[in-house]
C-alpha cells in the first residue's frame, strides 16, 4: 500500500503534537517516559521532533496517559488552526 505524502496541515498538526508531548514530558528522561508508555524511545523521538507526524491513537494514548495529559487535551492543541491561516483569521474570538 502507497502511503499519500500529508497535507501541509498534517505535517503542522504533527508539529504541534511533538511540541505538547516534549513540554509536557519536561525534564523527565526520555527512555523513562517511552518505556512506561510501552513505545520505543526511537518513536517518541520522531514523534516529539514532528518526524512521525501522524502517529497511531493508542500510541497518543499511552504517552499522554503517561505525561498526565488528557486525550482531551491533547485533541484541543492538535485540532486549533495554525495562526495566519484563513480559518484563524476568520475564526470567532474564544469567549
Amino acid at each position: 500500500m502507497v502511503r499519500l505524502p500529508l497535507t501541509p496541515a498534517e505535517v503542522e498538526r504533527g508539529r504541534r503534537l511533538g511540541c505538547l508531548l516534549r513540554t509536557a514530558r519536561g525534564a523527565r528522561p526520555m527512555l523513562d517516559t517511552a518505556l512506561e508508555a510501552g513505545v520505543s524511545p526511537e518513536t517518541l523521538r520522531k514523534i516529539e521532533s514532528g518526524r512521525v507526524a501522524t502517529p497511531a491513537f493508542p500510541t497518543i494514548a499511552a504517552i499522554a496517559d503517561v505525561l498526565g495529559l488528557s486525550l482531551d487535551e491533547v485533541w484541543a492543541e492538535i485540532s486549533r488552526p495554525a495562526a495566519g491561516t484563513v480559518a484563524a483569521a476568520t475564526a470567532p474570538p474564544a469567549a
